[in-house]
């Protein structure tokens, strides 16, 4: 008696050091849990800015699922997520590439060995974008777009797409398929992700540029821009048949490696005032509110946050990311022993009487934008545990600010926040954090908590189970 198998999902990461991929089956009502879970780095032969070497990769990656899994006929869709704004030209009958990759940290300015070119295009960009708007950034997408076309004009059948809409477009039958987006893959391109069309600024912007076709369907834009986790096209027959794919298997739209992450900490369907805070080298956080909010002097932008249940729905992904965070604490020589040892000494019921502002060196952009702002990391106590207290409860403070920043915006006050990155280990930490969130807000049911799941491949994954399923965690 033949067993039906559960419904699978598949997501992709494409990400800074390598590619990773997650399969998911349901374990529950609205619960998942992966079977399966392979990475793949970067080196010489397969570049992190080469559009083959991404390919490959998803291609050994599948290979390796079907290895582990068996056949793939059970996959139900597909989700890739990529790094912000890195994009490529590419033809739009052939889809092969006619100009290569330009990364998410490739500053048209400061990278290109001619500056004059990109020194043109952010004069036009500056000329049209609103004030302080997020496509105004030198690695944006637009900023790209426009450098490219001052270079050298551009073909008439040249398209952008975004570093994930290209796997998703290679995936899908490249002859019949449109090249298509998503919000947050679009965001830094000038998308409206409010009115969920292309602004007339930008328009107006690509029209002085010389491409006055840029929003028809031959232009040099996605044709279609969707929600993340939405059906943008099948399998083509030749990738079902190489991958021993389903023929109807979907490809749903995909998200940032960022945002990915965020989905894989919190899920697809958290409630207001969610929230994710990256402990690494710096300090990152990503709230849900139900309030668009902005303030770009300061880094703050909202991402369109998918709605399963009511797609007309507003929801937002806000945050901010501060230079403060734990590479101070290599800066000090706080080795991981010692940083364990004296964790377990601190009460986290406790208040440091010192004040300190743990920066590098001077410049801050969140919660306060000062390019200026000096470290702060005296007075210097003869006890080390009594240092790592100050300068771990001033970080949490920190993260503290910023929730009041967004809340001063008109985001919520924070409910629960999940916690990654390397200082999500310390539990003292997470409790020391909790406390003082709650004292600062007056919220005695705010909860501090590491998250099981921070893995963008991941959110990925339930992105691409998300459209399916009624609820998805």
């Amino acid at each position: 008696m033949s067993t039906v198998q559960p419904q699978r999902y598949v997501g992709f990461d494409l990400g800074t050091s390598g590619a990773r991929i997650s399969v998911i089956e349901s374990s529950g009502k609205s619960d998942y849990q992966e079977i399966h879970a392979e990475a793949i780095r970067w080196d010489e032969q397969e570049a992190y800015d080469d559009a083959d070497a991404w390919m490959n990769a998803i291609l050994r990656l599948f290979r390796g699922a079907s290895n582990s899994l068996g056949d793939l006929q059970s996959v139900v869709s597909i989700c890739v997520s990529g790094t912000s704004a890195s994009c490529l030209l590419i033809n739009r009958d052939t889809k092969e590439v006619t100009r290569q990759p330009r990364m998410y940290n490739y500053d048209v300015v400061g990278s290109a060995e001619d500056p004059s070119f990109a020194k043109d295009a952010m004069t036009l960009l500056e000329e049209h974008a609103p004030p302080r708007h997020t496509a105004r950034a030198r690695t944006g997408s637009l900023a790209k777009l426009l450098t490219w076309i001052k270079e050298k004009p551009l073909a008439s059948n040249e398209v952008l797409c975004h570093q994930s809409d290209f796997i998703s477009l290679r995936l899908m039958d490249k002859s019949t398929s449109p090249v298509s987006s998503d919000w947050h893959n679009c965001l830094k391109l000038g998308y409206d992700v409010r009115e969920k069309k292309w602004p007339n600024w930008m328009e107006d912007c690509l029209n002085e540029a010389g491409m006055a076709d840029a929003f028809s369907g031959d232009g040099i834009l996605p044709l279609r821009v969707v929600s993340p986790g939405e059906r943008m096209g099948t399998i083509s027959n030749e990738m079902a048949k190489s991958l021993d794919l389903n023929k109807d298997c979907v490809v749903v739209g995909g998200t940032t490696d960022s945002n990915a992450a965020f989905f894989a900490a919190a899920g697809t369907r958290p409630s207001y005032g969610t929230a994710v805070t990256s402990l690494g080298s710096t300090l990152a956080m990503k709230q849900l509110s139900q309030q668009y909010v902005e303030d770009a002097t300061r880094g703050v932008y909202s991402h369109r946050f998918p709605n399963f249940e009511d797609p007309d729905a507003e929801a937002w992904l806000v945050g901010g990311a501060s230079n403060v965070g734990c590479a101070i604490l290599r800066e000090l020589q706080f080795s991981t022993d010692e940083l364990d040892s004296l964790s377990s000494k601190i009460d986290p019921e406790t208040d440091s009487p010192l004040k300190y502002y743990p920066l590098i060196k001077p410049g801050e952009r969140f919660p306060v934008a000062d390019p200026n702002k000096e470290p702060v990391l005296t007075p210097v106590p003869d006890d080390r545990k009594e240092y790592l207290h100050g300068i771990l409860q001033a970080i949490g403070d920190v993260e503290g600010d910023g929730f009041e920043v967004l809340q001063e915006l008109g985001a919520p006050a924070p409910t629960v926040v999940w916690t990654c990155g390397g200082g999500s280990r310390n539990e003292m930490w997470n409790r020391m954090r909790e406390r003082r969130l709650v004292t600062k807000f007056e919220k005695p049911d705010i909860s501090v908590k590491r998250a099981e799941c921070t893995e963008a491949s991941y959110g990925a994954a339930l992105l691409a189970a998300a459209t399916f399923n009624s609820s998805t965690r």
